[in-house]
Protein backbone atom coordinates (compact mmCIF):
# COMPACT_ATOMS: atom_id res chain seq x y z
CA UNK A 1 0.00 0.00 0.00
CA UNK A 2 1.21 3.69 -0.54
CA UNK A 3 1.06 6.40 1.11
CA UNK A 4 -1.08 8.04 -0.94
CA UNK A 5 -3.47 5.10 -1.10
CA UNK A 6 -4.40 5.29 2.72
CA UNK A 7 -7.46 5.80 4.01
CA UNK A 8 -7.84 9.25 5.50
CA UNK A 9 -5.12 10.97 3.63
CA UNK A 10 -7.37 13.73 2.47
CA UNK A 11 -4.82 16.75 2.77
CA UNK A 12 -6.62 18.69 5.03
CA UNK A 13 -3.00 19.97 5.87
CA UNK A 14 -0.89 21.94 3.83
CA UNK A 15 1.41 19.82 1.28
CA UNK A 16 5.00 19.95 3.12
CA UNK A 17 7.12 22.65 3.48
CA UNK A 18 4.29 25.46 3.70
CA UNK A 19 3.04 24.48 6.80
CA UNK A 20 0.38 27.15 6.84
CA UNK A 21 -1.72 25.40 9.62
CA UNK A 22 -4.20 27.05 11.51
CA UNK A 23 -6.04 25.87 14.77
CA UNK A 24 -9.10 24.62 13.54
CA UNK A 25 -6.98 22.85 10.43
CA UNK A 26 -8.07 19.38 10.26
CA UNK A 27 -11.66 18.56 12.33
CA UNK A 28 -10.20 14.74 13.10
CA UNK A 29 -6.99 16.32 14.90
CA UNK A 30 -9.50 19.18 16.79
CA UNK A 31 -11.86 15.91 17.50
CA UNK A 32 -9.41 13.98 19.51
CA UNK A 33 -7.83 17.19 21.27
CA UNK A 34 -11.53 17.86 22.27
CA UNK A 35 -11.94 14.21 23.29
CA UNK A 36 -8.74 13.94 25.34
CA UNK A 37 -9.33 17.49 26.12
CA UNK A 38 -12.43 16.02 28.94
CA UNK A 39 -9.58 15.29 30.97
CA UNK A 40 -8.67 18.70 31.98
CA UNK A 41 -12.18 19.06 32.30
CA UNK A 42 -12.67 16.86 35.18
CA UNK A 43 -9.54 18.62 36.35
CA UNK A 44 -10.43 21.77 36.38
CA UNK A 45 -13.96 21.17 37.84
CA UNK A 46 -12.56 19.05 40.31
CA UNK A 47 -10.38 22.10 41.39
CA UNK A 48 -13.27 24.17 41.20
CA UNK A 49 -15.82 22.58 42.58
CA UNK A 50 -14.50 22.38 46.01
CA UNK A 51 -14.19 25.78 46.83
CA UNK A 52 -17.75 26.54 46.73
CA UNK A 53 -18.77 22.76 48.53
CA UNK A 54 -16.32 23.47 51.00
CA UNK A 55 -18.97 26.24 52.34
CA UNK A 56 -21.91 23.53 52.92
CA UNK A 57 -20.07 21.27 53.80
CA UNK A 58 -18.63 22.97 57.14
CA UNK A 59 -22.14 23.65 57.29
CA UNK A 60 -23.33 19.69 57.35
CA UNK A 61 -19.99 18.91 59.46
CA UNK A 62 -19.84 20.93 62.75
CA UNK A 63 -16.23 19.16 63.16
CA UNK A 64 -14.95 20.50 59.78
CA UNK A 65 -16.47 23.88 60.75
CA UNK A 66 -14.39 24.05 63.81
CA UNK A 67 -10.63 22.80 62.14
CA UNK A 68 -8.56 25.03 59.62
CA UNK A 69 -6.81 21.44 58.85
CA UNK A 70 -9.81 19.15 58.18
CA UNK A 71 -11.30 21.81 55.61
CA UNK A 72 -7.57 22.09 53.92
CA UNK A 73 -7.37 18.27 54.14
CA UNK A 74 -10.61 17.54 52.38
CA UNK A 75 -9.41 20.15 49.64
CA UNK A 76 -5.68 18.55 49.35
CA UNK A 77 -6.67 14.93 49.74
CA UNK A 78 -7.47 15.11 46.22
CA UNK A 79 -3.99 16.54 45.81
CA UNK A 80 -2.49 13.77 47.35
CA UNK A 81 -4.18 11.25 44.81
CA UNK A 82 -2.91 13.08 42.28
CA UNK A 83 0.39 12.92 43.12
CA UNK A 84 -0.29 9.19 42.77
CA UNK A 85 -1.68 9.28 39.63
CA UNK A 86 0.60 11.76 38.08
CA UNK A 87 3.54 9.58 39.42
CA UNK A 88 2.38 5.96 38.35
CA UNK A 89 0.18 7.57 35.02
CA UNK A 90 4.02 8.25 33.65
CA UNK A 91 4.63 4.69 33.86
CA UNK A 92 1.03 3.76 32.65
CA UNK A 93 1.56 6.13 29.76
CA UNK A 94 4.55 4.37 28.48
CA UNK A 95 3.36 0.66 29.01
CA UNK A 96 -0.48 0.60 28.54
CA UNK A 97 -0.57 3.45 26.05
CA UNK A 98 -2.29 6.82 26.25
CA UNK A 99 -5.81 5.62 25.56
CA UNK A 100 -5.33 3.11 27.96
CA UNK A 101 -4.67 5.35 31.05
CA UNK A 102 -7.51 7.82 29.80
CA UNK A 103 -9.93 5.55 30.27
CA UNK A 104 -8.79 4.55 33.35
CA UNK A 105 -8.66 7.91 34.37
CA UNK A 106 -12.28 8.09 33.72
CA UNK A 107 -13.14 4.85 35.73
CA UNK A 108 -11.59 6.33 38.88
CA UNK A 109 -13.09 9.65 38.44
CA UNK A 110 -16.25 8.00 38.18
CA UNK A 111 -16.08 6.08 41.10
CA UNK A 112 -14.85 8.54 43.56
CA UNK A 113 -17.56 11.03 42.45
CA UNK A 114 -20.22 8.85 43.69
CA UNK A 115 -18.46 7.97 46.91
CA UNK A 116 -17.84 11.54 47.59
CA UNK A 117 -21.88 12.52 46.71
CA UNK A 118 -22.88 9.29 48.95
CA UNK A 119 -20.31 10.18 52.23
CA UNK A 120 -21.98 10.12 55.72
CA UNK A 121 -18.79 11.63 57.26
CA UNK A 122 -16.09 13.34 56.40
CA UNK A 123 -13.90 10.75 56.42
CA UNK A 124 -15.75 8.79 53.61
CA UNK A 125 -15.63 12.57 51.88
CA UNK A 126 -11.68 12.12 52.34
CA UNK A 127 -11.54 9.08 50.99
CA UNK A 128 -14.05 9.69 47.77
CA UNK A 129 -11.58 12.49 47.06
CA UNK A 130 -8.60 10.46 47.34
CA UNK A 131 -9.89 8.33 44.38
CA UNK A 132 -11.02 11.42 42.19
CA UNK A 133 -7.57 13.03 42.91
CA UNK A 134 -6.30 9.51 41.31
CA UNK A 135 -7.97 10.03 38.06
CA UNK A 136 -7.15 13.41 37.76
CA UNK A 137 -3.51 13.13 38.66
CA UNK A 138 -3.48 10.48 35.39
CA UNK A 139 -5.39 12.48 33.28
CA UNK A 140 -3.26 15.49 33.87
CA UNK A 141 -0.18 14.05 32.24
CA UNK A 142 -2.07 11.64 29.72
CA UNK A 143 -4.30 14.82 27.84
CA UNK A 144 -1.74 16.87 26.79
CA UNK A 145 1.19 14.54 25.85
CA UNK A 146 -1.69 12.36 23.71
CA UNK A 147 -2.67 15.33 22.26
CA UNK A 148 1.14 16.61 21.45
CA UNK A 149 1.57 13.42 19.54
CA UNK A 150 -1.74 14.16 17.04
CA UNK A 151 -0.61 17.20 16.48
CA UNK A 152 1.60 19.17 14.11
CA UNK A 153 4.27 20.79 15.60
CA UNK A 154 3.05 24.80 13.98
CA UNK A 155 -0.52 24.44 16.36
CA UNK A 156 0.87 22.09 18.76
CA UNK A 157 1.01 24.19 21.25
CA UNK A 158 -2.27 25.77 20.84
CA UNK A 159 -3.87 22.13 20.75
CA UNK A 160 -2.09 21.36 23.78
CA UNK A 161 -3.75 24.37 25.42
CA UNK A 162 -6.86 23.48 24.67
CA UNK A 163 -6.92 21.06 27.71
CA UNK A 164 -5.25 24.20 29.41
CA UNK A 165 -9.10 26.29 28.06
CA UNK A 166 -10.41 22.56 29.52
CA UNK A 167 -9.38 23.31 33.12
CA UNK A 168 -10.49 26.52 33.41
CA UNK A 169 -13.42 25.65 31.81
CA UNK A 170 -14.21 23.09 34.29
CA UNK A 171 -13.64 25.58 36.98
CA UNK A 172 -16.08 28.21 35.50
CA UNK A 173 -18.78 25.34 35.05
CA UNK A 174 -17.96 24.21 38.86
CA UNK A 175 -18.96 27.65 39.96
CA UNK A 176 -22.21 27.63 37.64
CA UNK A 177 -22.90 24.44 39.46
CA UNK A 178 -22.45 25.37 43.06
CA UNK A 179 -24.55 28.51 42.22
CA UNK A 180 -27.28 26.48 40.53
CA UNK A 181 -27.62 24.27 43.71
CA UNK A 182 -27.10 26.68 46.37
CA UNK A 183 -30.80 26.33 47.25
CA UNK A 184 -31.31 22.62 46.70
CA UNK A 185 -31.34 19.64 49.40
CA UNK A 186 -27.93 18.33 49.50
CA UNK A 187 -26.51 20.87 48.05
CA UNK A 188 -22.38 19.91 48.41
CA UNK A 189 -23.10 16.33 47.53
CA UNK A 190 -24.73 17.50 44.03
CA UNK A 191 -21.69 19.53 43.43
CA UNK A 192 -19.49 16.61 43.84
CA UNK A 193 -21.61 13.61 42.31
CA UNK A 194 -22.38 15.21 39.03
CA UNK A 195 -18.70 14.97 38.23
CA UNK A 196 -18.92 11.98 37.35
CA UNK A 197 -21.13 12.69 33.94
CA UNK A 198 -18.36 13.97 32.03
CA UNK A 199 -15.90 11.20 33.24
CA UNK A 200 -18.55 8.55 31.40
CA UNK A 201 -19.32 10.72 28.37
CA UNK A 202 -14.95 10.49 27.95
CA UNK A 203 -14.88 6.89 28.77
CA UNK A 204 -16.89 5.85 25.61
CA UNK A 205 -15.48 8.60 23.65
CA UNK A 206 -11.88 7.32 24.20
CA UNK A 207 -13.67 3.71 23.26
CA UNK A 208 -13.62 5.24 19.67
CA UNK A 209 -10.93 6.46 19.26
CA UNK A 210 -7.35 5.61 18.22
CA UNK A 211 -3.89 5.08 19.97
CA UNK A 212 -1.25 7.88 19.94
CA UNK A 213 0.39 7.15 16.33
CA UNK A 214 3.74 7.83 17.90
CA UNK A 215 3.32 5.29 20.69
CA UNK A 216 1.78 2.94 18.25
CA UNK A 217 4.86 3.49 16.38
CA UNK A 218 7.35 3.26 18.93
CA UNK A 219 5.55 -0.18 19.89
CA UNK A 220 6.15 -1.16 16.41
CA UNK A 221 2.65 -1.38 15.62
CA UNK A 222 3.78 0.48 12.51
CA UNK A 223 0.61 0.02 10.15
CA UNK A 224 -1.94 1.33 12.90
CA UNK A 225 0.46 3.96 13.33
CA UNK A 226 0.68 5.41 9.57
CA UNK A 227 -2.95 4.47 9.41
CA UNK A 228 -3.61 7.32 12.23
CA UNK A 229 -1.23 9.79 10.71
CA UNK A 230 -2.58 9.57 7.28
CA UNK A 231 -5.48 11.22 8.66
CA UNK A 232 -3.42 13.67 10.05
CA UNK A 233 -0.89 14.98 7.61
CA UNK A 234 -1.13 15.08 3.71
CA UNK A 235 1.23 12.49 1.81
CA UNK A 236 3.86 14.38 1.44
CA UNK A 237 4.08 15.93 5.18
CA UNK A 238 3.05 12.14 5.99
CA UNK A 239 6.30 10.96 4.45
CA UNK A 240 8.92 13.45 6.49
CA UNK A 241 6.51 12.69 9.66
CA UNK A 242 7.09 8.54 9.16
CA UNK A 243 11.10 9.22 8.28
CA UNK A 244 11.40 10.84 11.91
CA UNK A 245 9.77 8.36 13.55
CA UNK A 246 11.87 5.95 11.86
CA UNK A 247 14.92 7.53 13.25
CA UNK A 248 13.84 7.80 16.24
CA UNK A 249 12.51 3.89 16.94
CA UNK A 250 16.05 3.12 14.93
CA UNK A 251 18.00 5.18 18.23
CA UNK A 252 15.84 3.39 20.82
CA UNK A 253 16.87 0.17 19.11
CA UNK A 254 20.18 0.97 19.47
CA UNK A 255 20.07 2.71 23.26
CA UNK A 256 18.16 -0.33 24.26
CA UNK A 257 14.19 -0.10 25.11
CA UNK A 258 14.53 -0.29 28.87
CA UNK A 259 13.74 2.99 30.31
CA UNK A 260 15.63 3.57 33.78
CA UNK A 261 14.79 6.58 36.11
CA UNK A 262 18.02 7.03 36.94
CA UNK A 263 18.93 7.74 33.06
CA UNK A 264 16.64 11.18 33.64
CA UNK A 265 19.67 12.55 35.83
CA UNK A 266 22.65 10.61 34.19
CA UNK A 267 22.27 12.41 30.90
CA UNK A 268 22.87 15.99 30.70
CA UNK A 269 20.29 16.66 28.16
CA UNK A 270 17.36 14.74 29.76
CA UNK A 271 18.43 16.30 32.71
CA UNK A 272 18.22 20.00 31.89
CA UNK A 273 15.05 19.54 30.13
CA UNK A 274 13.57 17.60 33.42
CA UNK A 275 14.75 20.69 35.51
CA UNK A 276 13.04 23.42 32.68
CA UNK A 277 10.05 21.54 32.86
CA UNK A 278 9.73 20.25 36.62
CA UNK A 279 10.60 24.19 37.26
CA UNK A 280 7.48 24.84 35.36
CA UNK A 281 5.51 23.06 36.79
CA UNK A 282 6.70 23.77 40.21
CA UNK A 283 6.73 27.56 39.88
CA UNK A 284 3.50 27.69 37.89
CA UNK A 285 1.89 26.55 41.95
CA UNK A 286 4.18 28.56 44.17
CA UNK A 287 2.94 31.52 42.48
CA UNK A 288 -0.17 30.91 43.93
CA UNK A 289 -2.84 30.03 41.06
CA UNK A 290 -4.05 27.08 42.99
CA UNK A 291 -4.43 29.42 46.09
CA UNK A 292 -6.89 31.65 44.14
CA UNK A 293 -9.21 28.64 42.95
CA UNK A 294 -9.28 26.31 45.84
CA UNK A 295 -10.30 29.01 48.18
CA UNK A 296 -11.56 32.01 45.93
CA UNK A 297 -14.53 32.12 47.69
CA UNK A 298 -12.75 32.32 50.84
CA UNK A 299 -10.29 34.79 50.40
CA UNK A 300 -13.72 36.56 48.96
CA UNK A 301 -15.08 36.17 52.49
CA UNK A 302 -11.28 37.03 54.05
CA UNK A 303 -12.39 40.52 52.04
CA UNK A 304 -15.65 41.29 54.02
CA UNK A 305 -17.78 39.58 51.54
CA UNK A 306 -19.62 37.11 53.77
CA UNK A 307 -22.63 36.12 51.83
CA UNK A 308 -22.06 32.12 50.66
CA UNK A 309 -24.13 33.29 47.44
CA UNK A 310 -22.68 36.55 46.98
CA UNK A 311 -19.10 34.60 47.35
CA UNK A 312 -19.78 32.37 45.03
CA UNK A 313 -20.99 34.88 42.04
CA UNK A 314 -17.51 36.95 42.40
CA UNK A 315 -15.60 33.64 42.43
CA UNK A 316 -17.65 33.09 39.11
CA UNK A 317 -16.52 36.38 37.99
CA UNK A 318 -12.87 35.51 38.34
CA UNK A 319 -13.12 31.68 36.75
CA UNK A 320 -14.60 33.57 33.98
CA UNK A 321 -11.83 35.74 33.57
CA UNK A 322 -9.61 32.83 33.89
CA UNK A 323 -11.15 30.47 30.99
CA UNK A 324 -11.08 34.12 28.82
CA UNK A 325 -7.88 34.69 29.50
CA UNK A 326 -6.64 31.10 28.31
CA UNK A 327 -8.33 31.73 25.13
CA UNK A 328 -6.05 34.47 24.75
CA UNK A 329 -3.37 31.80 25.44
CA UNK A 330 -4.05 29.52 22.62
CA UNK A 331 -4.06 32.29 19.91
CA UNK A 332 -0.39 33.48 21.65
CA UNK A 333 1.33 30.45 22.28
CA UNK A 334 1.96 29.70 19.09
CA UNK A 335 2.75 33.03 17.87
CA UNK A 336 4.27 35.16 20.93
CA UNK A 337 6.13 31.93 22.38
CA UNK A 338 6.17 29.86 25.21
CA UNK A 339 9.23 31.91 26.89
CA UNK A 340 8.11 34.99 25.86
CA UNK A 341 4.63 34.05 27.17
CA UNK A 342 5.35 32.92 30.35
CA UNK A 343 8.00 35.99 31.41
CA UNK A 344 5.08 38.81 30.27
CA UNK A 345 2.45 36.78 32.78
CA UNK A 346 4.89 36.30 35.48
CA UNK A 347 5.43 40.22 35.28
CA UNK A 348 1.21 40.65 35.46
CA UNK A 349 1.50 38.13 38.27
CA UNK A 350 4.35 40.01 40.64
CA UNK A 351 1.97 43.16 40.16
CA UNK A 352 -1.43 41.84 41.04
CA UNK A 353 -0.03 39.64 43.95
CA UNK A 354 1.39 43.13 45.57
CA UNK A 355 -2.16 44.40 45.00
CA UNK A 356 -3.78 42.09 46.75
CA UNK A 357 -1.26 41.89 49.36
CA UNK A 358 -1.82 45.74 49.70
CA UNK A 359 -5.77 45.32 49.76
CA UNK A 360 -5.61 42.99 52.79
CA UNK A 361 -3.15 44.96 54.68
CA UNK A 362 -5.48 48.15 54.31
CA UNK A 363 -8.56 46.19 55.20
CA UNK A 364 -6.63 45.23 58.21
CA UNK A 365 -5.55 48.78 59.05
CA UNK A 366 -9.47 49.70 58.39
CA UNK A 367 -10.38 47.11 61.18
CA UNK A 368 -7.74 47.59 63.49
CA UNK A 369 -8.87 51.31 63.19
CA UNK A 370 -12.49 50.00 63.95
CA UNK A 371 -13.71 51.97 60.68
CA UNK A 372 -15.53 48.74 60.40
CA UNK A 373 -17.17 47.92 63.09
CA UNK A 374 -21.04 48.29 62.00
CA UNK A 375 -20.08 46.32 59.12
CA UNK A 376 -18.90 43.16 60.91
CA UNK A 377 -21.86 43.32 63.45
CA UNK A 378 -24.13 43.22 60.13
CA UNK A 379 -21.43 40.06 58.87
CA UNK A 380 -20.04 41.47 56.53
CA UNK A 381 -17.32 44.45 56.14
CA UNK A 382 -17.05 44.86 52.57
CA UNK A 383 -15.40 48.59 51.65
CA UNK A 384 -13.46 49.95 48.84
CA UNK A 385 -10.45 48.03 50.66
CA UNK A 386 -12.43 45.36 49.51
CA UNK A 387 -13.62 45.80 46.01
CA UNK A 388 -9.84 46.11 45.40
CA UNK A 389 -9.08 42.57 46.98
CA UNK A 390 -11.68 41.77 44.34
CA UNK A 391 -9.81 44.04 41.53
CA UNK A 392 -5.81 42.14 42.19
CA UNK A 393 -8.01 38.89 41.88
CA UNK A 394 -9.15 39.55 38.76
CA UNK A 395 -5.89 41.23 37.74
CA UNK A 396 -4.03 38.09 38.95
CA UNK A 397 -5.87 35.54 36.37
CA UNK A 398 -6.17 37.77 33.65
CA UNK A 399 -2.28 37.73 34.35
CA UNK A 400 -1.23 34.32 34.91
CA UNK A 401 -4.14 32.58 32.57
CA UNK A 402 -2.77 33.58 29.29
CA UNK A 403 0.67 32.57 30.13
CA UNK A 404 1.63 30.14 33.20
CA UNK A 405 -1.47 28.50 32.84
CA UNK A 406 -1.18 26.53 29.60
CA UNK A 407 2.91 27.25 29.14
CA UNK A 408 3.91 24.23 32.02
CA UNK A 409 1.95 21.94 30.19
CA UNK A 410 2.83 22.57 26.52
CA UNK A 411 6.16 22.62 27.29
CA UNK A 412 6.33 19.53 29.17
CA UNK A 413 4.22 18.04 26.34
CA UNK A 414 7.12 18.58 23.90
CA UNK A 415 10.67 18.55 25.53
CA UNK A 416 11.36 14.87 25.71
CA UNK A 417 12.80 12.76 23.80
CA UNK A 418 10.24 9.64 23.08
CA UNK A 419 11.13 7.04 25.03
CA UNK A 420 11.13 8.96 27.98
CA UNK A 421 8.09 11.55 27.40
CA UNK A 422 5.81 9.46 29.92
CA UNK A 423 7.91 9.12 32.46
CA UNK A 424 9.60 12.64 32.29
CA UNK A 425 6.01 13.93 31.69
CA UNK A 426 4.78 12.33 34.72
CA UNK A 427 7.30 13.37 37.20
CA UNK A 428 6.84 16.48 36.41
CA UNK A 429 3.39 16.87 36.65
CA UNK A 430 4.13 14.81 39.77
CA UNK A 431 6.48 17.79 41.28
CA UNK A 432 3.10 19.79 40.00
CA UNK A 433 0.83 18.25 42.32
CA UNK A 434 3.41 17.75 45.04
CA UNK A 435 3.75 21.72 44.32
CA UNK A 436 -0.17 21.81 44.55
CA UNK A 437 -0.57 19.94 47.27
CA UNK A 438 1.87 22.07 49.53
CA UNK A 439 0.13 25.24 48.71
CA UNK A 440 -3.27 24.20 49.55
CA UNK A 441 -2.37 22.53 52.91
CA UNK A 442 -0.41 25.39 53.90
CA UNK A 443 -2.23 28.46 52.66
CA UNK A 444 -5.13 29.02 55.34
CA UNK A 445 -2.85 28.21 58.05
CA UNK A 446 -0.36 30.46 56.75
CA UNK A 447 -2.75 33.16 56.78
CA UNK A 448 -3.87 32.71 60.22
CA UNK A 449 -0.34 33.04 61.48
CA UNK A 450 1.59 35.76 59.24
CA UNK A 451 -1.87 36.94 57.81
CA UNK A 452 -3.02 37.33 54.33
CA UNK A 453 -1.46 40.15 53.04
CA UNK A 454 1.68 38.83 53.73
CA UNK A 455 0.84 35.21 52.11
CA UNK A 456 0.38 37.22 49.31
CA UNK A 457 3.48 39.20 49.44
CA UNK A 458 5.73 35.71 49.90
CA UNK A 459 3.74 34.69 46.70
CA UNK A 460 4.85 37.48 45.28
CA UNK A 461 8.57 36.94 45.92
CA UNK A 462 7.93 33.60 44.78
CA UNK A 463 6.57 34.94 40.97
CA UNK A 464 10.18 36.86 40.99
CA UNK A 465 12.18 33.75 41.49
CA UNK A 466 10.36 31.95 38.52
CA UNK A 467 10.66 34.92 36.29
CA UNK A 468 14.22 34.37 36.79
CA UNK A 469 14.37 30.67 36.75
CA UNK A 470 12.06 31.27 32.93
CA UNK A 471 14.92 33.60 32.02
CA UNK A 472 17.82 31.33 32.98
CA UNK A 473 16.64 27.94 32.14
CA UNK A 474 13.67 27.37 29.79
CA UNK A 475 14.59 28.07 26.32
CA UNK A 476 12.07 29.06 23.65
CA UNK A 477 10.71 25.86 21.97
CA UNK A 478 7.99 27.18 19.53
CA UNK A 479 7.80 25.43 15.84
CA UNK A 480 10.25 22.76 16.63
CA UNK A 481 9.51 19.09 16.27
CA UNK A 482 10.04 16.22 18.68
CA UNK A 483 13.09 15.53 16.91
CA UNK A 484 14.69 19.05 16.59
CA UNK A 485 13.67 19.53 20.66
CA UNK A 486 15.97 16.58 21.12
CA UNK A 487 19.24 18.42 19.50
CA UNK A 488 18.45 21.64 21.07
CA UNK A 489 18.54 19.86 24.34
CA UNK A 490 21.90 17.73 22.64
CA UNK A 491 23.29 21.32 21.86
CA UNK A 492 22.58 23.07 25.35
CA UNK A 493 23.90 20.14 27.09
CA UNK A 494 27.52 20.46 24.70
CA UNK A 495 26.83 24.11 26.11
CA UNK A 496 26.45 25.74 22.39
CA UNK A 497 23.49 27.51 23.90
CA UNK A 498 19.93 27.83 22.00
CA UNK A 499 20.93 27.21 18.53
CA UNK A 500 17.11 27.59 17.46
CA UNK A 501 17.32 29.57 14.50
CA UNK A 502 20.30 26.93 13.37
CA UNK A 503 17.63 24.13 13.89
CA UNK A 504 14.45 26.10 12.08
CA UNK A 505 17.42 26.31 9.21
CA UNK A 506 17.90 22.82 9.09
CA UNK A 507 14.36 21.91 9.53
CA UNK A 508 13.50 23.90 6.38
CA UNK A 509 16.23 22.24 4.17
CA UNK A 510 18.73 25.50 4.63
Amino acid sequence: MTIESLPGSSGYLDSGAGRKNSYFSNPYVLGLTLTASIGGLLFGYDTGVISGALLYIRDDFEMVDRSNFLQETIVSMALVGAVIGAAAGGWMNDACGRKKATLFADVVFTIGSIVMAAAPDPYILIFGRLLVGLGVGVASITAPVYIAEASPSEIRGGLVSTNVLMITGGQFLSYLVNLAFTEVAGTWRWMLGVAAVPAVIQFFLMLLLPESPRWLYMKNEKSEAVAVLAKIYDPYRLEEEIDQLSVALQEELDTGNAIRYRDIFKYKEIRLAFLAGAGLQAFQQFTGINTVMYYSPTIVQMAGFHSNQLALLLSLIVAGVNATGTIVGIYLIDRFGRRRLALTSLSGVIVSLVVLSGAFFLQASGLSLGLCEEGVLRGNCSSGYSWFAILGLALYIASFSPGMGPVPWAVNSEIYPEAYRGVCGGMAATVNWVSNLIVAQTFLSMAAVVGTAVTFLILAGVAVLAFLFVVVYVPETKGLSFEQMENLWKERALGSGNDREGLLGRRNGF
